[in-house]
Parts: C-alpha cells; structure tokens; sequence
C-alpha cells in the first residue's frame, strides 16, 4: 500500500481532533485495535486501541488552557510516513515532535513511533 499526501493528512488531521477530544470513538478513528504507541523519551509502550484510549484519557490534564500543533509532513514511503510537528501547551511548553505512522489498508494507524523534546 502506498499512502498519498492526502491520506497523511486526514489522518493528521483525525489525530489532533481525538486529542482534543479523547473521546474513545474519536481515537478509535485513527487507531486499529491491535496497534502500538510509543512515546520518547516517556516509557510509553500503549498496546492496543484500549491501552491506548486509556493512555490518552490519563494526559487529559495536559491540555488544561489551550494548546496547538503546526506539523508538516517530510516524507512518506509505502504505508508509512514522517511528521515534524511542534505542540504548543499553554500550561506545559512547546515540544519539537517526530512522528512516524504506519497505517493499515483501512488507513488506521498500526504503529504510532513518536519522539518529543521539551523546546526550553
């Protein structure tokens, strides 16, 4: 499968709506039942849709007072594809973030690879 710009976006684009929202449903739309995420430098191994719902649902409190994410896409290869992106936490800071997706024939994420670092 090879992934088009598009795609990596509306997945993007699916990401950040459930992130706002943690709604299970919402992150169910991004993510396959039996994916993994993985999060440096945090000791974030979340396996499976559950795993992860509950992961997200319990960094809630990061969003207290607004937050963005500006992100570009640098490169996509097959079913898998690179996000640079910076969040921007009101309340916690901002963090470089790298991304890397893979997504399944149904264009859910099967493997979330993401490194963060703390701008000071």
């Amino acid at each position: 499968m090879r992934i088009s710009e598009k795609q990596a976006a509306d997945w993007v684009a699916g990401y950040v709506k459930a992130w706002k929202s943690t709604d299970p449903a919402d992150i169910a739309a991004v993510f396959a039942e039996d994916a993994e995420s993985h999060e440096w430098p945090y000791d974030t191994a979340w396996i499976g849709l559950d795993a992860i719902v509950t992961g997200w649902q319990s960094r809630q409190d990061w969003q207290k007072g607004g937050w963005t994410f500006d992100w570009e896409l640098l490169a996509i290869n097959g079913d898998t594809f690179a996000v640079k992106g910076v969040g921007a936490y009101r309340e916690l800071g901002n963090f470089d973030n790298l991304w890397v997706v893979t997504l399944n024939e149904a264009g859910k994420c099967v493997v979330l690879r993401m490194w963060n670092n703390e701008i000071k």
